[in-house]
């Protein structure tokens, strides 16, 4: 692959290891900068977009990115390869649709990604398992401030760091957590719990971010200001707000343990059953089963979050295709997703 990635493994902040990561799929951190004296996006030509590509790229090899790698410029990948990537959170769909000369950058274990020419020159990323927002700010924060040694980024006295769309300008921080919230779902509670966190100025968004579906009981938190709060206050409000979806997540399913033990224990079991006999799934239909599987992962015999977190890219369309090494039709797809995920689960007791 020209990713220099493998299909076969995924990243490091999908191993379930972190604060919470029952509850927590992951937290991420992503920084919106725009390099001084180049006109933005919108306005940049298409020799100033492949010109800024290079300054980027001699950036990173000056930074404590500099392991050898370079910028992957998008031209170069196919669309599944550019599928592929989406489908791993490492670029936005926004950046895979884009018609700019655009370029794409990847730590080996896909803790940090950096897309240069989405909307604004660069948007960088890091992600962790479980809630780690204050370990990835400082992490980024370090990653950010290296690269700004070789460019300078657009920066106002007033107003913070200048960005394409005025919602990111100040901060250009975009944090949030992707938190698994099947009890307060199956509780009734969910749209009494989002509109208590939507009146404390959160973003509550899909799977993949602005403009996607919430999918397999799981959602987007993250901060909606990013002028006149510094970035530490951001991520302490977020993370007071993850504590507390977490605690309401917990009772919630103690009340359903309580309340309706066998309706739930039967409803993560045929998850199960489903998963591991099935000659046929869809993409969807695994995501839903395996999210289900999720909420009662510690009641079942070498079940772990790592292997559903993992499960829950791989059987993705392209990453599929990519495992297997082989452009699939759908049908084909549901067959070989269905091997994929029997094999993985063959030692997991139904």
């Amino acid at each position: 692959m020209k990713t220099g990635l493998d299909p076969k493994e995924t990243g490091k902040w999908l191993r379930g290891e972190g604060m919470e990561a029952g509850i927590v799929m992951s937290s991420r951190i992503r920084l919106a900068r725009n390099i001084d004296g180049i006109p933005f996006l919108l306005k940049a030509s298409v020799k100033e977009q492949i010109e800024l590509l290079d300054h980027v790229n001699k950036a990173l090899a000056a930074s404590l990115l500099s392991n050898g790698k370079g910028i992957v410029k998008f031209e170069d990948l196919s669309p599944m390869e550019a599928e592929f990537l989406m489908e791993r959170h490492l670029v936005s769909p926004d950046f895979v649709h884009s018609q700019t000369q655009r370029g794409f950058y990847a730590t080996s274990g896909e803790d940090f990604s950096l897309m240069v020419n989405e909307e604004d020159h660069i948007r960088m990323q890091m992600f962790a398992s479980g809630l780690a927002l204050v370990d990835l700010w400082q992490k980024i924060k370090k990653i950010e401030e290296s690269i700004a040694v070789s460019l300078p980024f657009a920066y106002n006295e007033r107003y913070g760091f200048l960005t394409a769309c005025p919602t990111n300008v100040g901060t250009g921080m975009r944090a949030s957590v992707l938190i698994h919230l099947p009890g307060i779902v199956l509780t009734k509670e969910i749209d009494r719990v989002l509109r208590g966190v939507l009146q404390l100025g959160l973003l509550v968004r899909g799977t993949y971010g602005e403009g996607t579906e919430t999918k397999g009981y799981l959602f987007q938190i993250s901060n909606q200001k990013t002028l006149g709060q510094s970035e530490e206050e951001i991520v302490e409000t977020l993370t007071k707000t993850a504590h507390q979806l977490i605690n309401y997540e917990k009772d919630a399913r103690e009340y359903l343990d309580t309340k309706m033990g066998n309706y739930i224990l039967d409803k993560v079991y045929r998850s199960l059953g489903i998963l591991k006999y099935a000659r046929t799934l869809t993409s969807e239909e695994t995501f839903n089963l395996l999210s289900t599987l999720r909420l009662g992962w510690e009641k079942i015999p070498n079940l772990s979050i790592a292997k559903l977190n993992k499960l829950m890219i791989l059987t993705k369309p392209a990453n599929l295709q990519f495992y297997y090494a082989e452009d699939m039709a759908p049908e084909k797809r549901d067959v070989k997703r269905s091997e994929l995920v029997r094999e993985s689960l063959a030692d997991v007791q139904a």
